[in-house]
């Protein structure tokens, strides 16, 4: 009985489980009565979710909603629908709404929903004073108390008849901007006001302005008052007062400033008054400005004061502006259309003018030493007027230039440029030069003392001489140097070595090294070296020649070895020659001991041999075979000499030697003919 009651609960259960199966189809989000609300209109958020279940059973739903990512709202409902109240929609309440329902342990969300509440609330600005004074600041706040930030806040300074001042504030983390205006002169009653405005979606919301809020302003003091004692228009000489004053209503910091052009011409602190004067000139012509400073607060007045000429610049006349040293220079001063002044000469200079006479005419006799500008100066009821300067230059004559090379010595390498300098020790400058090639002018030079000359177009056989011309605005003239003539330089080109004999030379032997050049300028020179370890200089000499011999005596075998030779000149470049081998041999004398101590034992041991073998024949034979054994010997002697003479595997000590070389060289036909030769170019050598 239990067990068909377990049975059956078990299969009711099975039933019940089957029949709570649900599903979410959406989730959906919407806004009442428009994802466009106006500021201040009431707004519903609505979520929905469409579920699909196995059969009508209860469901418990969890709703959330989200706005900008942030839970704004939370319920519990067996119902597939919540509804998120706003009563008063604000421009805070704008943002991306998203809905999330949970549900039998199973969880939808709806998409974003961006919902725009239009409009903004009214902000609110205050003043922190009511009634201030000029040069103060006006302390102002704006506030929209329902607004989040990040905002921006505009405020303006609004005064009768002008441009309202603007500036903008921006506020990321609070919904109120603090500002401060300043008051400055000629406000009276301002008016400030203010809006907001917002970015929503790249695009800005402003609000509607605020309420207008009045500040009175008060001045410190008056506008100054600018006098000029006896008049604003004087003439030159007469002494002027300026009189700078106002009114203010506490006497503290007050300060007063007389300018003219940017320049303080006087000021007083703690006073109404500011006095000041001077004896007038035409400089003194122009605005004046006197200010009026307290605190921030600063007003000004300007007076314009003309000035009329008392007299015109003195002129100062010369004889004349350019005249030789020693000659007779007058000076004249004088004023046009006015004559009773006092006059003075003077000459400028850096450490001030010079006095040189009170008068308006000066005659003197010049030196370069007075070259220089000269003024004069008039004065007249104190007023001093100044000329216009007048150069005048004073010119001693030019000393004959000299003509030089500026390396040094007057001479130059082939392929380089020659530079020549002009010099001219005494004369005024500027001094013009003048460079000559023969009688061709090649550069023409202004300058003080001297000048320089490059010419690039050097020939080896050019014998045209240089000259320069000196000249200044002396009345004397023009100087000329003296004719330079420069030497070209040729450089040395392809040196060669050679020796006679060539290639060898018997041992104790002489032996002639000649070396020459093709091309160079003269003196040349040479030097021999022989390359060992380290190359050992053998003979040196400078030569007015192309070529140079070196006779060397008695050539050892130490002396085997390779040569060279170098040439230089004046253009400093070292030309080296190829090198040549030169080998010492056996002297003829020297083979021919050799072969003595050699042969003679070998022919002194053949003919032993021959006695010996004649003289055993013999006893062998008896006399009857002593002739046919001569002859036989003598035969037998006849074939070997035939033999020896027709094959060259064998040779005899008086027709050939062997030399220390391992070569073979025929006496007769080779170490005579040759110490004929070799005497012959020897003279030759030494004729040259």
């Amino acid at each position: 009985m239990y067990l068909a009651l377990l049975v059956i609960f078990l299969q009711c259960s099975g039933l019940y489980t089957q029949e709570r199966v649900f599903t979410f189809n959406t989730v959906e989000i919407k806004v009442q009565p428009s994802v466009k609300v106006k500021n201040g209109a009431p707004m519903s958020i609505v979520c929905h979710a469409d579920i699909s279940k196995s059969t009508d059973f209860q469901l418990k739903h969890n709703f959330t909603i989200f706005k900008d990512g942030k839970l704004v709202f939370m319920t519990v409902s067996n119902k597939g629908d919540a509804q998120y109240e706003i009563p008063m929609a604000r421009s805070s309440d704008t943002g991306e709404y998203e809905c999330t329902v949970e549900a039998g342990g199973k969880t939808k969300s709806s998409n974003s929903l961006h919902v725009w509440v239009t409009g903004m609330t009214k902000p609110i600005l205050t003043a922190e004073k009511k009634e201030v004074l000029e040069g103060e600041v006006v302390k102002l706040r704006c506030e929209l108390p329902e607004e989040v930030p990040p905002l921006y806040f505009l405020f303006r300074k609004i005064k009768m008849n002008s441009t309202p001042k603007e500036k903008l504030v921006f506020e990321p983390y609070r919904n109120f901007s603090v500002v401060e205006f300043s008051v400055e002169e000629g406000d009276n009653i301002l008016q400030f006001d203010c809006f907001g405005r917002r970015n929503v979606k790249l695009e800005f919301e402003s609000s509607e302005y605020s309420n207008k809020t009045l500040v009175t302003v008060r001045e410190p003091f008056i506008k100054p008052t600018l006098n000029a004692k006896p008049s604003s228009n004087i003439t030159e000489g007469d002494r002027i007062q300026f009189e700078c004053s106002t009114v203010v209503a506490r006497m503290r910091d007050i300060e007063i400033i007389l300018q003219k052009n940017r320049t303080i011409l006087n000021s007083v602190r703690d006073e109404k008054l500011l006095k000041y004067s001077a004896v007038a000139t035409l400089e003194d012509s122009g605005e004046y400005l006197c200010k009026v400073e307290q605190g921030r607060a600063s007003k000004t007045t300007k007076l314009n004061v003309v000035v009329s000429e008392l007299f015109p610049k003195p002129i100062l006349a010369a004889s004349m502006s350019k005249l030789d040293e020693n000659k007779e220079l007058t000076l004249s001063c004088s004023i046009s259309g006015f004559r009773k002044a006092n006059f003075s000469i003077l000459r400028k200079n850096s450490n001030g003018d010079i006095w040189l006479k009170n008068s308006r005419n000066l005659t003197m006799r010049v030196n370069v030493n007075d070259t220089g500008s000269y003024i004069c100066k008039a004065e007249v009821k104190g007023i001093v007027k100044e000329s216009r300067p007048v150069r005048i230059n004073v010119y001693a004559p030019v000393s004959k230039p000299t003509l030089s090379v500026v390396s040094g010595l007057p001479e130059v390498v082939l392929g380089k440029p020659l530079r020549l300098i002009c010099r001219s020790v005494m004369g005024t400058p500027p001094i013009t030069f003048t460079f000559y090639k023969g009688n061709e002018v090649k550069k023409v030079v202004i300058n003080d003392t001297y000048a320089t000359f490059l010419d690039e177009n050097i020939r080896p056989n050019d014998r045209r001489g240089y000259k320069c011309d000196a000249r200044n605005n002396h009345s004397s003239g023009m100087k000329t140097s003296n004719i330079l003539n420069v030497t070209v330089i040729v450089p040395i080109r392809n040196a060669s070595l050679g020796s006679i004999p060539y290639g060898e030379v018997e041992d104790g032997s002489e032996i002639a090294f000649l070396c020459s050049v093709k091309e160079g300028s003269w003196p040349i020179h040479f030097r021999i070296f022989r390359k060992t370890d380290h190359d050992v200089l053998l003979y040196e000499k400078s030569e007015n020649a192309d070529r140079v011999v070196w006779h060397k005596e008695a050539m050892k075998r130490q002396d085997t070895g390779t040569y060279y030779c170098m040439a230089s000149n004046r253009a400093n470049v070292d030309v080296k020659s190829h090198p040549i081998t030169i080998s010492v041999i056996l002297a003829a004398w020297q083979k021919g001991i050799i072969a003595a101590f050699v042969l003679i034992p070998i022919a002194g041991a053949v003919t032993l041999t021959l006695w010996w073998f004649l003289c055993k024949k013999k006893k062998a034979k008896g006399p009857s075979m002593e002739m046919s054994g001569s002859a036989l010997a003598t035969n037998l002697t006849s074939e070997k000499l035939t033999r020896q003479h027709n094959d060259g595997d064998y040779y005899t000590g008086s027709s050939y030697i062997e030399d220390s070389e391992n070569h073979m060289k025929s006496t007769d036909e080779s170490n005579a003919p040759e110490q004929k030769g070799t005497e012959t170019v020897y003279s030759e050598i030494r004729k040259s």
